[in-house]
């Protein structure tokens, strides 16, 4: 598997990144086109593909918290075909060592769906065997039917980044109003 990481908005890149990113997320979950266009020009914002000889089969959309040195992945999405592979796990290990080499990041941080779900307990164990750790708190937004909890790994061990769920959700917040702020 061969990963890429690209730090700005590109519609080539939008045009292989997104079809397992519709497949994925869709109309329910997902950001609009011109939101993440607008993330791009935001803040920090990366797209990242993982691809073989068949072509992409992993994308993820990162991008870099207001007021912390950590990394948030805001989508990671496998393509169907190829689900239950290990491929996910290879994106985030990916995402992990690159996070790390670009000195950038002390920590890493994802928004679990937290609805007391099948589907959503095995994301909270893909997350886990991961080796992201699970805060308590369950946020709710006003503008989203599904409440989320935060999952976070410290990439250095003297890292202080955020261990209660509350305190990562004020960061979150932050990079979604940045997100949608001016987007058209």
């Amino acid at each position: 598997m061969e990963f890429i990481t690209i730090d700005y908005w590109d519609d080539e890149v939008w045009e292989v990144w997104c079809p397992i990113y519709e497949a994925a997320f869709g109309k329910k979950n997902g950001k609009q086109k011109h939101i993440i266009r607008n993330m791009f020009l935001k803040s920090p914002c990366f797209f990242h593909i993982g691809r073989d000889h068949t072509g992409v089969q992993v994308i993820a959309l990162t991008g870099k918290l207001p007021q912390l040195e950590v990394l948030l992945i805001d989508y990671l999405a496998v393509s169907k075909k190829r689900r239950n592979e290990g491929i996910g796990r290879t994106m985030v290990q990916y995402l992990k060592k690159w996070a790390m080499e670009t000195g950038k990041f002390d920590g890493i941080v994802i928004e679990a769906e937290a609805d007391d779900t099948q589907e959503n307990e095995e994301r909270i164990r893909f997350w886990l065997k991961c080796g992201f750790n699970k805060t308590e708190y369950i946020h709710q937004y006003k503008v989203v039917p599904e409440p989320y909890r935060a999952m976070y790994i410290k990439l250095k061990t003297e890292a202080d980044i955020p261990k209660r769920g509350e305190d990562w959700f004020r960061h979150i917040g932050l990079f979604h109003r940045q997100s949608f702020q001016g987007a058209s």
